[in-house]
């Protein structure tokens, strides 16, 4: 089982997961970026022989937040699919329909291929560039398409994959994944464990959220 950690922003409550997922509790909301669906299939239909269960231990990893939080909807912050439809992507159809009360939102990125008979076969709403959900927060794929960001609301991305460095004293070094909250906006970790991380380059008063195992490590002011 793992623990959130609670974060505030602009007054709202967000429980920060190491399954790699916010939970906006005024909203019931579960927010995740860079799920990736459907890539392990889109290797294994190129010749890479990627298993199964890669992907299995995701979809998994999604109901467990679904049955902890229970929230009323989700928001996906971009590349929910990886690629064209496949075997994997069958599944996540009947996978949907256990939970047929569960508004669903997409924020369409660069990896969301698909048919729109396929978004409106899983009921999901697909949301174009920057979605302003309210007054306060809007969400965006990729942030760096946002040409300028007002002051006065909060963003939600994905798309980088971030990561943070850590080096011990005997010159060690690993790269975890991480959230990173910096001025009015925060990029989450690609939900799914099959992808690369970017290495983020933190400022003074940012806060990084690292994920070690099934724990939350905050570090603040790098």
């Amino acid at each position: 089982m793992f623990v959130p950690t609670k974060h505030i922003i602009l007054n709202e409550h967000f429980w920060i997961s190491p399954h790699r997922a916010l939970f906006w509790e005024e909203e019931q909301c579960l927010i995740l970026s860079d799920l990736h669906f459907g890539k392990t299939g889109h290797f294994r239909k190129n010749g890479i022989p990627v298993p199964q269960a890669v992907y299995q231990k995701d979809l998994q990893k999604f109901v467990d937040l679904l049955q902890y939080f229970q929230p009323k909807q989700v928001i996906a912050v971009g590349d929910l699919f990886h690629s064209t439809a496949n075997r994997e992507l069958e599944l996540f159809l009947k996978w949907r329909t256990d939970f047929p009360n569960l508004s669903f939102t997409l924020i369409k990125g660069n990896h969301d291929v698909l048919s729109t008979s396929f978004y409106t076969a899983a009921n999901i709403e697909v949301k174009q560039n920057c979605w302003q959900y309210n007054e306060q927060f809007c969400f965006v794929h990729d942030l760096s398409d946002v040409k300028t960001l007002d002051a006065n609301r909060f963003y939600f991305s994905g798309h980088i994959h971030p990561g943070i460095k850590i080096e011990g004293i005997a010159k060690q070094k690993i790269m975890l994944p991480c959230f990173y909250h910096s001025g009015n906006s925060m990029i989450l970790p690609a939900f799914s464990e099959f992808t690369g991380l970017y290495n983020i380059r933190p400022k003074r008063n940012d806060h990084i959220f690292a994920i070690v195992e099934n724990k939350i490590l905050p570090l603040q002011e790098c």
